[in-house]
């Protein structure tokens, strides 16, 4: 390419700059770019022609074309000569002073390509920029704007030049009146001082290295005055900032005298404009950078100004601002280094106005000063060294205040002071404690004030202070001896509590690091000045053992415990250490195992006591044991807060006394609980019990003694008077005094020795507790009716039952007060609400009756009966509580119900007889027939319960007289509206029987057969269903009918007869069908009354739809039919349409026998076959195709098929006529497809649609199809429907535009799931194809899809198949004709094997199927197309080149059609010829493959994607051809289909190795990639110039000939005017390509 194409290249982009889509602009901006990239002076001299002559051409292209030409520049700076810097340097100047008002867009360009320039040829610049600089004449401004951005760019060449520019710039200062110029000025003299600075700073390697400071200082003093004593009076912020961040540079180059002078002035200068303005970081920047020039030339001013200077700093850090700005971040940043550079100079001073602040109240000035003193702390740690005790003393109020804000920061402060050693100092200590108490703040109780000035802080007060606790401890390593041991006065006080964990892990790390330096001594040292604060051995121990009961608390407390308490393990008993280090691990993984929501916290609990008496045991110290549970006392009061870990405290209390030996100690201490417990707590109640229980396992009459001491000892007395001084309340606190004690004897009695017990039960337990819980007033005892105490007594007297019942002497025990604990039992029972659950009394009440009854003396019948009446009442009433209430309400009922359940079966194991279970049935009966389903699903739960313990207690072998009465009562509750209620049912039933199996003699361990299909009947009543539940109730009755005994059965119908009148028509219904099996099972009676219920049909009918009404009208149908079968189908044809239900029912009971049911099948495909299917009739007289109107027998006989066939008895009677059904019934459906009801049927659907009652809907075409679907599934052809239903076959079935599909469909589904029937189905199909085009269009599509299936020729039906459709070819019907043509490529994938030997009739006929008729775009050619590329691959391969080549150019024009499926079909043939032909391609063929490979290439970007998806086939296929194993392979990495594809990356690729291996093509491949410049597609449109581009991108010079440039340079000008701005795009990007012409 001549210089003069690179040019017109660059010409054709600058034109299609203008383009109005901003993507279309950078793709041209890129374009030129590259153009430069390759040839830079060209581009570069086009450009600048390019403005010269287009002086018109708006600035913001202008502007596109000087950042295009800035880039160039800048990347080949080394390749510019003198000549071209030149004119760019004037067409640069020219275009940013062109415009005297500011476009700032275009001259910041043209500045920026000035600056890119001066890089290398600064003098140039230099020289026209000082040109247009002249003395006396204000210059343009972003002539000053370049100067100043050069001398930055280019500090070595630019500085030099200074001092003549500013000796002209100066005067003009005073020139310039706009705030804009002045503004530009500041600019310049902030960038010239801070270049001069870099300068000086960089002499070694300056040019001239005899440059100073001092140069400047004259010049840079004069523009001092006039910007601080002139320009920053404005009223212009832009302005005063700007001259403010000019005078941070300018005051390093001032004289020092001068500055001297100026700072008393300069300062409050400066800091005037905080006030001004709202944004500071530039004035905090500049006034460091002065403060910094004054501390180096060592100003004496600074100190007269510092108080000034403080103030206005200390404000900024306090100014309310938005903390997520950058801008802000930046300020503070910028004023905290002013503060740093004030503490190095003037430490006293700043601490003197700093420290004071401290102590103000207001919140903004506290925060802001803490982060000063934080930042100075750390920024100037040296002159801070000598002011630690007066930094620490001045933290007094900080840290009492109580707000977040000031918290946080002060955190800070500490954490920083522990760096640099303040906490070593005296009152370090109280920091440390502070940050104690933050830690110990709760998460969601942090004090929180959130200010308007302040966003609340990211991290919470507790979190920082946590993480700032633990990293003193492992990284600070000076503050090891500070915290340790200091840090374990911190774990028993309660205000410390919440930072147990933090103290924990930081004590244990510590701890680590001391054990590594002396292994053997102890920890703590208590002969040391802390003697007296630090907690005892005892303490620690307990303290950390109480906590872990809570272990998830406090972000993991209990292992942060246990852990310190491993660690500890010498200091707590030296013994203790060995058997911790195993003991302690299993505990921690037992944590690790679950969540806070998943602890078992009874087992948690349980696994520490464990931990304790292990322990105490290792010890075995009488001394140490005794005093822990001295300390372990004294704790209690710490968790009068905390009712969980108290309890638990009391329970270590009781293990430890347990385990002490000391009698006396132990009474001491049980007495000191007794009278310092908090009674008014009761969760402290069963703490203080569990206590005197586990200690009673030891010291069981040292408990019993010390609890009657205290109830006869002044102390209770005293207790109870005081109690009465107080009116209003002494009931109710002596109550919870009596409760206690109460509870206390129960615990003893459940965990003392049973032996030791029974002696004591009566006589001292049982005894005090009444005492306690009744009181005499004038000699008559008063029982209280406190529910609290009531629950204790209760649930005292179960434990001590319970105790006396587990022991081994319970037999032979005569309990004599048990008829009072019964009857006491019964009233707390009865005095519960019947209808509510609220208290656990009747539950813990019933539990202590159940283990009364078994004991000795045995109760009196009435008191049995009354106790069952009085319980049931108590418990079946009650209402069930809501959905989505607590669930603390429910595990309460369920409790009670286990209560009920064992106290009834306690009951009836005194009197296991059938008489007793009758007497137990008898109390349940009324709640069994309860309208209320709850009680009913109570009862028979309960009922089931007691069968069940009845069968496993079995032992009399009596007659078991009452089973037909039981068995009738539970029976019919199998249909009960409560699904819970029928599964109890079953189970009372299944142990009936098996009760009844066991009178007869059976074993217990027998297992019937018949008796366990109940079980797996319930199964069935679960289901919603009525039909199901039903069948399952009927299965039931089966069951029963051959296990009950004949003498039981009047017994059982009577009983089964009664519940036909049951509420619950469920229950009703399914007494019915119990009744009907019964009857059919045992007797004559229903074949007797057969008669009856035929006569009373039609009545039934209308009066009622029960379901043994329904089944008695079928059973008289099917009678009728035996006799009449013609006169019975005659007369049930001429009912009216649609059918309503009951004639519905009718028609089905006809299949109720088989020899029936196929008369009638066969008299009703007879009247479908022969009349007439539809008639045609024009609705309007100008209607240009007539309507189709079904006739009404063939429709009728239809429904009733259907009908017929629905019936599950139908079966045998469809299997017998399957073929006949098949066939008559798919060619019903091709002709009603579209056909329409009569006019009057169509109105009565109408009204009917309407009505209230609404049937359904009446459809020819439906009808047929539920008919054909019918038929299959009853001829066990289910699969096939399922099949169909999947792919949604019987929807297209009904439809005109789906039909031939959902045929197909049908025929795929019978070749695989009933093969074997398909000979008889053809052979009917064939006979039958009937007279209708459409009926052809069926079959032919029901037999072409039969080839698509193997099964035809294992069937051998392949010959006689392919004859049939080879005899339809000529079929006037086009769709028949295509039909053909898809049946016959079918064989490739049902039979592959049979293709070589009919090759040449299946290809001729799809040859024939490409020229048929007229229309070139005709859907015979598609399908002929599409058969081909399912053939090739599997016939003979010396059938192949006959019709290779014609097959590819007949099928190349469909390769652009309009119409998607032909583009797609006939690209993929492509691909399957290519495939055909692999290694043994004629050179007349891969000329066609070539030919094709621009069209699949950018067919790829086709908007179709079956069409992208074949062209990735083809172009795979054709890699082999192309004998290129790179093509090949890319072809095969890239087009793999599902893989996404980069298509710019995939087609460089492509056309990298076709210009490698075939650059011969290239002008061939470009000017077939010209032709579709012109596509419809605008994604092909686009992707043609790519190609092209890739192409010339990749040729080598000496092909390029090939290409007509010119040709090719028009046609993607015009692509440049494409409506697409893709198009516009891709087409910019290859012109830029083209310079590889050059």
């Amino acid at each position: 390419m001549t210089r003069s194409c690179v040019k017109k290249l660059s010409t054709i982009l600058l034109d299609a700059i203008t383009d109005k889509d901003p993507l279309v602009q950078e793709q041209v901006c890129s374009a030129l770019c590259a153009l430069g990239e390759a040839q830079p002076k060209d581009t570069l001299s086009t450009c600048e022609e390019h403005l010269r002559q287009h002086e018109k051409l708006a600035h913001p292209y202008r502007t596109m074309i000087l950042r295009t030409m800035e880039t160039v520049v800048s990347n080949h700076i080394s390749e510019l000569d003198k000549d071209m810097a030149r004119a760019i340097i004037l067409l640069a100047s020219s275009e940013m002073t062109k415009a005297k008002d500011l476009v700032c867009d275009w001259q910041q360009a043209a500045s920026s390509v000035l600056v890119s320039v001066g890089k290398r040829f600064v003098g140039m610049v230099m020289e026209e920029m000082l040109s247009k600089f002249q003395p006396g004449v204000l210059p343009h401004c972003f002539v000053l704007q370049t100067l100043a951005n050069l001398s930055v760019s280019n500090v070595f060449g630019m500085v030099p030049f200074l001092t003549s520019v500013l000796s002209t710039m100066l005067p003009m200062l005073g020139m310039a009146k706009h705030d804009t110029m002045r503004v530009v000025f500041c600019c310049a003299l902030q960038r010239f001082s801070e270049s001069t600075l870099e300068y000086v700073a960089n002499l070694d390697q300056a040019p001239d290295p005899t440059v100073r400071k001092d140069t400047f200082a004259s010049d840079i003093s004069s523009a001092y005055d006039i910007l601080f004593h002139q320009w920053l009076q404005s009223r212009e912020a832009k302005l005063r900032l700007a001259v403010v961040e000019a005078l941070g540079p300018m005051s390093h180059l001032l004289p020092s005298e001068k500055l001297e002078e100026q700072l008393p002035k300069l300062l409050p200068g400066v800091l005037a404009l905080y006030k001004k303005h709202a944004e500071t970081s530039h004035v905090s920047k500049s006034l460091g950078q002065i403060l910094e020039a004054a501390v180096s030339v060592g100003s004496r001013t600074l100190d007269i100004q510092l108080d000034s200077l403080l103030a206005a700093l200390h404000a900024q850090i306090c100014v309310p601002v938005e903390s997520s700005s950058p801008l802000v971040t930046t300020n503070r940043k910028e004023v905290l280094r002013c503060f740093t550079i004030l503490a190095c100079c003037s430490p006293e001073r700043l601490l003197a106005f700093l420290l004071p602040k401290l102590d103000t109240s207001n919140e903004r000035t506290r925060v802001g000063s803490l982060q000063v003193l934080r930042h100075v702390i750390n920024s100037a740690a040296a002159q801070m060294e000598v002011k630690k005790p007066f930094i620490l003393s001045s933290m007094r109020l900080p840290i009492l205040d109580t707000n977040s804000k000031v918290k946080r920061a002060v955190v800070q402060v500490i954490s920083a002071m522990a760096h640099h050693g303040y906490l070593e100092q005296p009152g370090g200590e109280a920091m440390l404690e502070y940050l104690v108490q933050q830690c110990a703040l709760l998460p969601d109780a942090e004090p929180q004030k959130p200010g308007p000035w302040e966003e609340p802080p990211a991290d919470s007060v507790r979190e920082i202070s946590v993480s700032t606790l633990y990293l003193f401890s492992t990284t600070v390593d000076r503050m090891s001896e500070v915290l340790w041991p200091y840090l374990l006065e911190f774990l028993t006080p309660v205000r410390f509590t919440g930072a147990l964990t933090p103290l924990c892990k930081s004590l244990v790390h510590l701890a680590q690091k001391k054990q590594e330096k002396g292994a053997d001594a102890l920890l703590i040292q208590y002969d040391s000045d802390r003697e007296v604060t630090l907690p005892s051995p005892y303490a620690i121990a307990t303290r950390l053992l109480t906590v872990s009961s809570s272990p998830y608390l406090g972000d993991g407390r209990g292992a942060a415990s246990l852990c310190l308490l491993s660690v500890l393990h010498r200091d707590i008993h030296p013994l203790l250490g060995q058997r911790w280090a195993t003991t302690i691990p299993l505990l921690l993984e037992y944590l690790d195992e679950h969540t806070a929501e998943t602890l078992p916290q009874k087992e948690w609990e349980e696994k520490l006591l464990v931990f304790l008496r292990d322990s105490l045991a290792v010890v075995s110290d009488n001394t140490w044991t005794c005093q822990l549970s001295l300390e372990m006392c004294k704790q209690l009061p710490c968790y009068n807060g905390t009712p969980q870990e108290k309890s638990f405290l009391y329970k270590c209390v009781g293990t430890t006394l347990g385990a002490a030996s000391s009698k006396d100690v132990v009474r001491k201490l049980l007495q000191e609980l007794l009278e310092t417990a908090r009674y008014q707590e009761e969760a402290e109640h069963e703490g203080l019990a569990c206590c005197f229980g586990i200690c009673a396992i030891s010291h069981l009459d040292d408990t019993l003694a010390q609890l009657e001491e205290f109830v006869r000892s002044d102390v209770f007395r005293k207790s109870i008077g005081i109690f009465n001084i107080f009116k209003d309340r002494s009931e109710n606190e002596v109550e919870k005094v009596k409760g206690a004690l109460i509870l206390c004897y129960g615990h003893v009695a459940a965990r003392a020795p049973r032996e030791l017990v029974l002696a004591r039960a009566e006589s001292d337990i049982l005894r005090n507790m009444f005492q306690c819980f009744s009181t005499k007033v004038l000699g008559i005892k008063v029982e209280t009716k406190d529910p609290a105490l009531q629950l204790c007594l209760v649930q005292s007297v179960y434990m001590v039952c319970q105790a006396i019942c587990s022991s081994v002497q319970a037999g032979s025990f005569h309990f004599s007060r048990k008829a009072e604990l019964v009857a006491q039992m019964m009233d707390f029972i009865k005095g519960e609400p019947p209808n509510s659950l609220r208290t656990p009394i009747r539950k813990k009440a019933m539990l202590a009756c159940t283990h009364l009854v078994s004991l000795e003396p045995a109760l009196e019948e009435q008191v049995r009966t009354d106790m069952v009446h009085g319980c049931l009442h108590s418990v079946m009433a009650v209402l069930p509580e809501p959905a989505g209430e607590d669930g603390c309400q429910e595990s309460l009922y369920l409790d009670t119900m286990h209560a009920l359940e064992g106290l009834l079966r306690s009951l009836l194991q005194r009197n296991m007889t059938p008489q007793g279970l009758q007497i137990m049935v008898e109390h349940l009966s009324p709640w069994i027939k309860s309208l209320r389903g709850y009680e009913r699903a109570r009862a028979l739960g309960l009922s089931a319960c007691l069968l069940q313990f009845f069968l496993e207690h079995l032992h009399a072998l009596v007659p078991f007289h009452n089973l037909g009465l039981l068995v009738g009562l539970f029976s019919p509750r199998c249909a009960d509206l409560w699904p819970a209620t029928r599964q109890e049912a079953v189970n009372c039933v299944y142990y009936l029987l098996y009760l009844q199996l066991g009178y007869e003699g059976f074993s217990r361990d027998y297992r019937d057969d018949v008796a366990e299909r109940l079980l797996t009947l319930k199964d069935g009543l679960v289901h919603p269903d009525p039909a199901i539940l039903f069948h399952t109730c009927h299965s039931i009755a089966q069951v029963i009918a051959k296990r009950l005994p004949p003498d039981q059965l009047i017994s059982l119908l009577l009983t089964l007869f009664e519940s036909l009148g049951d509420p619950d028509k469920n229950c009703s219904r399914a007494a019915t069908v119990m009744i009907n099996c019964l009857l059919k099972e045992r007797g004559s009676m229903l074949l007797e009354k057969v008669p009856e219920i035929v006569s009373v049909l039609r009545s039934k009918l209308q009066e009622t739809r029960e379901e043994h009404v329904l089944q008695a009208a079928q059973h008289s149908v099917h009678i009728l039919a035996s006799q009449h079968c013609a006169a019975v189908v005659t007369s049930l044809l001429g009912s009216p349409l649609p059918l309503d239900s009951h004639i519905c029912t009718l028609w089905r009971a006809l299949a109720a026998e088989p020899s029936l049911c196929t008369q009638v099948l066969g008299l009703l495909l007879e009247k479908i076959s022969r009349d007439v299917p539809f008639k045609e009739s024009r609705a309007f007289l100008l209607s240009s195709t007539p309507d189709r109107v079904a006739t009404l027998l063939p429709l009728t006989a239809t429904c009733a098929l259907h009908e017929v066939m629905s019936a599950p008895a139908s079966g045998p009677a469809v299997l017998e006529l399957y073929p006949q059904l098949f066939a008559g019934l798919l060619l019903r459906v091709s002709c009603t497809v579209g056909v329409q009801l009569p006019r009057n049927l169509q109105a009565k659907e109408r009204r009917t649609t309407s009505s209230a009652i609404a049937s359904k809907a009446l459809d020819p075409c439906s009808s047929a199809v539920d008919a054909l679907r019918a038929a299959l599934l009853r001829g066990g052809s289910e699969d096939v429907v399922q099949r169909v239903e999947l792919e949604g076959g019987w929807e297209s079935l009904r439809t005109s535009a789906g039909h031939e599909d959902g045929v197909a469909q049908l025929a795929s589904a019978m070749a695989k799931f009933a093969g074997p029937r398909l000979p008889l189905v053809m052979k009917a199909l064939v006979c039958t194809q009937g007279m209708y085009e459409v009926q052809r269009v069926t079959s032919t599509a029901f037999l072409a899809e039969l080839l698509n299936s193997n099964v035809v020729n294992d069937l051998m039906l392949l010959e006689s198949l392919l004859d049939n459709l080879a005899a339809r070819q000529k079929d006037p019907c086009a769709s028949v004709r295509r039909l053909v043509l898809h049946g016959l490529a079918n064989i490739a994938s049902g039979s592959p094997d049979k293709v070589r030997t009919h090759g040449p009739q299946l290809l001729t006929a799809m040859i024939g199927g490409l020229d048929d008729g007229d229309d070139p775009h005709s859907l015979v050619a598609l399908e002929a197309m599409a058969g081909l590329a399912k053939l090739l691959g599997l016939v003979e391969p010396r059938d192949l080149p006959s019709v290779l080549l014609h097959t590819a150019i007949r099928i190349r024009p469909f390769f652009d059609s309009e119409k998607t499926e032909f583009r797609s079909v006939s690209i993929r043939l492509f691909g399957h010829l290519n495939k055909a032909c692999h290694g043994d391609c004629e050179d007349v063929f891969l000329e066609q493959v070539i030919g094709g490979l621009v069209p699949l290439l950018l067919h790829l970007r086709d908007p179709q994607a079956p069409v992208a998806g074949a062209c990735r086939f083809a172009l795979r296929m054709c890699g082999p051809n192309l004998e290129c194993e790179e093509l090949e392979a890319a072809f095969q990495k890239h087009l793999q289909d599902g893989r996404s594809l980069h298509f710019g990356e995939f087609l460089n690729t492509v056309c990298k190795h076709l210009m490698r291996y075939f650059p011969d093509l290239l002008g061939r491949l470009v000017s077939t990639s010209l032709f579709y410049f012109k596509s419809s597609w605008e994604d092909v449109r686009a992707a043609a110039p790519m190609l092209t581009g890739f192409l010339v991108l990749h040729s080598e010079p000496q092909h390029q000939a090939q290409v007509d440039l010119e040709q090719l340079i028009t046609a993607l000008q015009l692509l440049l005017k494409d409506p697409a701005p893709t198009v516009r795009g891709k087409a910019a990007e290859t012109l830029g390509r083209l310079v590889k012409f050059s």
